[in-house]
Formats: C-alpha cells, sequence, structure tokens
C-alpha cells in the first residue's frame, strides 16, 4: 500500500452550511408566513475580530433570508443605556450582544439585562434555570410557549442529530443513553449548558476546563429529569484516560496555540469545534469518523430560529391576554 492510500481518511469531513440547510429551510418559511419583517439588533462594544466576523454572517444570513439585521457599534461604557432602549423598542424583536465586552461579571449583568422576550441567544437567567431542569415549555401545563434553548449549544445538539449521535429508536430524552462525550470549555455561555442539554439527553459528559474535569449525568436512573454533576479525581479523569473511552468530543478554545492531542483520539471518533479557532491539527481527520471543523453557519440558522420562536410565543401571550379580556 502506497503512503499516500495509507493516509487516505476514512471518515468524512461534514461542513457546517451542509448541516443547516434545513434549518435555514426552515426559518425561510417561517419568516414568509408573518405580515411584517422581524427586525434583531446585534450590539457590538468590543474589538475582537471573531466577533465582527459573526456580526458581518449574522447580517448576510439575515437579510439573504427575509430577516432585518442592524449591526450597533456602541461604546462599552454606553452599552447598558443602549441595551435598555432597544428593550422598550417595539420595532425591534430580537436582541444580541457580542460577548466578552467586559469579560466578568458586568458581563453576566449585561446578558440578564436583555429583555426574555427579546432574547434570541437563550442567556436570560429564565430560560437557563429551564434548562438546568430540563424545562422545556414557559407557561406549564398548556405547553404552548417553547423555552429558549442557548443557540450555540442547541446547534451542537442539531449537529449532533444530523450526525445520527442521537439514537432515534430510544424515547425522545434519552437517546444520548451510553455515549460519552467529551467538552473541552466550561463557559457559562456555551460549556456549561452544552454538558447539561447532553446529560439530560443520557449522555455521560466530561467537562473539561483547565482548573479539571467535571462529570456531568443523569445519574444511574434514567427516570431521573436533571443532571447531576460531580468533580473527578485529577489522577482519574486525565485526557490521557478519558479521551480513548469518548464517542464524541467537542473543544471551544478560543485560542490559535491551543491543539487537541490527535494522538489521544480513537479511531472512529465524532470531532467537531465550535471555537473560531482552529483546535484541531489536520491529521485529525486520519482518525475521526465524522468531523465538523466550524459550526457558525448552524448557530446563525438556529439564533434566526430562536427569534421565530420568541415572536410566535409573544403572538400566544397577545391572543391569550386578549381572550382572557374578551371573558371578564
Amino acid at each position: 500500500m502506497s503512503d499516500s492510500a495509507a493516509a487516505k481518511p476514512a471518515g468524512r469531513t461534514i461542513l457546517a452550511s451542509t448541516i443547516a440547510k434545513p434549518y435555514i429551510e426552515e426559518v425561510t418559511k417561517g419568516v414568509q408566513a408573518l405580515d411584517f419583517t422581524p427586525k434583531l439588533v446585534g450590539l457590538l462594544a468590543n474589538d475582537d475580530p471573531a466577533a465582527q466576523m459573526y456580526a458581518s454572517w449574522t447580517g448576510k444570513t439575515c437579510e439573504s433570508l427575509g430577516f432585518h439585521y442592524e449591526v450597533v457599534n456602541v461604546n462599552k461604557n454606553d452599552l447598558e443605556a443602549t441595551l435598555i432602549r432597544a428593550n422598550k423598542d417595539p420595532s425591534i424583536h430580537g436582541i444580541m450582544v457580542y460577548f466578552p465586552v467586559f469579560g466578568d461579571k458586568q458581563d453576566q449583568y449585561l446578558q440578564q439585562l436583555i429583555a426574555p422576550e427579546k432574547d434570541v441567544e437563550g442567556l436570560n437567567f429564565l430560560y437557563y434555570h429551564n434548562l438546568y431542569h430540563n424545562v422545556r415549555f414557559l407557561d406549564p401545563p398548556h405547553n404552548q410557549q417553547k423555552s429558549i434553548l442557548p443557540c450555540t449549544p442547541l446547534a451542537m445538539v442539531k449537529i449532533l442529530e444530523y450526525l445520527g449521535v442521537y439514537n432515534t429508536i430510544l424515547h425522545y430524552g434519552n437517546r444520548l443513553y451510553g455515549k460519552k462525550v467529551l467538552v473541552v470549555n466550561r463557559s457559562e455561555i456555551v460549556g456549561r449548558p452544552l454538558a447539561a442539554l447532553l446529560a439530560n439527553d443520557g449522555a455521560t459528559v466530561y467537562s473539561v476546563d483547565i482548573n479539571n474535569v467535571q462529570q456531568f449525568t443523569r445519574g444511574d436512573d434514567l427516570s431521573e429529569h436533571r443532571h447531576k454533576v460531580i468533580d473527578l479525581d485529577p489522577s482519574e479523569a486525565s485526557l490521557e484516560k478519558l479521551v480513548p473511552t469518548c464517542d464524541v468530543i467537542i473543544t471551544g478554545v478560543p485560542s490559535d496555540s491551543y491543539k487537541f492531542p490527535t494522538e489521544l483520539v480513537r479511531h472512529g471518533t465524532v470531532v467537531i469545534n465550535f471555537s473560531s479557532s482552529k483546535n484541531f491539527n489536520d491529521d485529525i481527520k486520519l482518525k475521526a469518523g465524522l468531523y465538523v471543523p466550524s459550526i457558525g453557519k448552524v448557530t446563525i440558522a438556529i439564533l434566526l430560529r430562536n427569534l421565530l420562536r420568541l415572536i410566535d410565543n409573544e403572538r400566544i401571550r397577545k391572543e391569550k391576554t386578549a381572550a382572557e379580556a374578551a371573558s371578564s
């Protein structure tokens, strides 16, 4: 066998644009069914090239699908006031902020300042609470208004569904039963909620950050409705021991210098990178069964899907209010 034949990848590289197609079609039909043009505003208060690239992608996708998108460049010290005005502006249907801004707890405050009914990224405490407690609707027991999930973790779920990692023979909510997933990122915006989502669907998730490794599970009983988290003993939870046992490896390290150790990855593993930085060397293609090098286009499609859900939730609330007023 020649060297070139020996080095030919057995797996496949899957592009985000391919995975995003059905969600783009869903969003296109949804916006065409409206009798107005939804408006999304992105507030940009930093010089991060990744944020600027994401804002550009979002704008191009919005305009091509029939949404109106406006990026507002603001000084970070004026961001709070700008955000409050956007919350009160009835012409704005969705708001997103390109984080990080201050890079500390003030960013968390700004996340909570976005009105829940306009929070397309699902970062509000209401939505996080529902995610971590596996609550799917805002209005039980009617269950008409869907809770909004953070768009990047939800995009990751949709990618895993597309790749066949979710076992559709199993009952909904248990379709990752028996799967082991490693997530290298435990940010409050992506890594932690992603680990919770996957654990809520039955997976064992190893959440890795600079300090330690945590294990997210639903415990031994699949009847549990929310995830459990434990800190793992460092001597038992090294990458060398965990990585070869994992079915899926997901990275989101915002550093051009970081590279995941390919030699630890077993052949046939599903590998996904959601960082704007390239977290894997090219030789990962010789190990991965399926490799998704970036997910941006799926994330934007899910963000617009969230926007349509917010609009639909608002319609349901107005109809309920009108019905209650008519019957009183």
